[in-house]
């Protein structure tokens, strides 16, 4: 057969390993593999590259994309949704990979109702797709912030100030949850919980009649009610554009205020998302890759692979998509418990 593969969405460490598992997989097998450019717009537009296990070789150790991608929804219109799926009729190609998050994989659905035969792979920094114990690009993400928050307490301890953290996490706090966790925050805010000022002033005061400096982390999609945020638009899947809303910087200001502390803000962005992924990442990625090819040999189409437990399985994309995985009550448990 000949397999097409994109990667859709905001990039992330592990893409570069997960594409080389399904090269080499379908290298394996007999298939001939071609790589869409700039994810849903190449496959829409025609744009494609060969790809070979040669030139793959040490993809894994790389961030980012090597095929590009973009935030094009190809089903946003019937235009596109017909100029897609006759790109692909023309390009002979037998089946498709999509590897992305959410807005991937629901593109993915459609197209699978349009007859196309897909797999998907699951790969987010926010961890928050549904069926799946754990995606690609979280830990490597994670790791960045949790090393962000390590050299902002050398800076906090010396001028005795709190400090903010802004992580992304826009509907799912699960990289804020582990940096707190991991780098001893002494407070972390979630879009799975209601924004408690007085609680968050509490600590920060606590902290710094302790030690003498305070760490918060705070998720980008933390509920801070009508009084902030700004609106910037958004994308062609119907998310609000949050580069704008100013968490960090907001919070900063009302500790001041609030608890009388100098503090500063930092907001690391899109710096989570750049570097080699960490070992987890690119064996989880890696797995995922080859998973999806197996899954087109045993003609699985429409389904996702994805990690339960230690094992990596197929599942419908439906199961996927039916609900974000949000931050569970036990993991919410085992934050609080080092709220004290």
């Amino acid at each position: 057969m000949k397999l097409a593969v994109l990667t859709g969405g905001g990039d992330c460490p592990g893409l570069n390993a997960a594409i080389r598992g399904v090269v080499y997989r379908a290298h394996r097998t007999g298939h001939t593999t071609v790589g869409a450019l700039d994810g849903w717009k190449g496959l829409r537009d025609g744009n494609f590259r060969t790809l070979t296990p040669s030139e793959l070789s040490d993809a894994v150790t790389r961030g980012g994309t090597l095929l590009g991608t973009s935030r094009t929804n190809p089903f946003q219109d019937e235009t596109d949704a017909t100029h897609l799926l006759g790109s692909v009729r023309a390009a002979g190609i037998d089946a498709l990979v999509a590897i992305g998050g959410d807005d991937t994989l629901s593109a993915a659905r459609e197209f699978a109702r349009r007859g196309g035969k897909v797999v998907g792979v699951p790969k987010t920094m926010d961890n928050d797709v549904g069926g799946t114990d754990w995606t690609f690009g979280f830990d490597s993400a994670s790791s960045v912030a949790v090393d962000a928050l390590e050299r902002l307490r050398d800076t906090a301890r010396s001028h005795h100030r709190a400090i903010v953290l802004e992580v992304m996490g826009r509907n799912a706090g699960w990289v804020a949850l582990a940096t707190g966790l991991a780098g001893a925050a002494d407070y972390t805010l979630l879009p799975e919980e209601p924004y408690r000022e007085e609680e968050l002033m509490a600590k920060v005061r606590a902290a710094v009649a302790a030690r003498g400096y305070a760490l918060v982390v705070a998720s980008e999609g933390t509920p801070l009610g009508t009084a902030q945020g700004s609106v910037a638009g958004q994308d062609q899947f119907g998310h609000e554009l949050l580069r704008e809303r100013g968490v960090g910087a907001y919070l900063a200001r009302r500790i001041e205020e609030l608890a009388k502390v100098e503090t500063r803000s930092a907001q690391i962005g899109h710096i989570q998302r750049g570097g080699p992924p960490t070992l987890f990442d690119r064996i989880l990625a890696t797995r995922l890759g080859v998973k999806a090819v197996d899954l087109v040999n045993e003609g699985r189409f429409g389904t996702v692979a994805v990690l339960r437990g230690a094992e990596v399985q197929g599942i419908p994309l439906e199961e996927a998509l039916v609900r974000p995985k949000l931050v569970s009550a036990p993991w919410l448990d085992l934050l609080h418990t080092f709220d004290a």
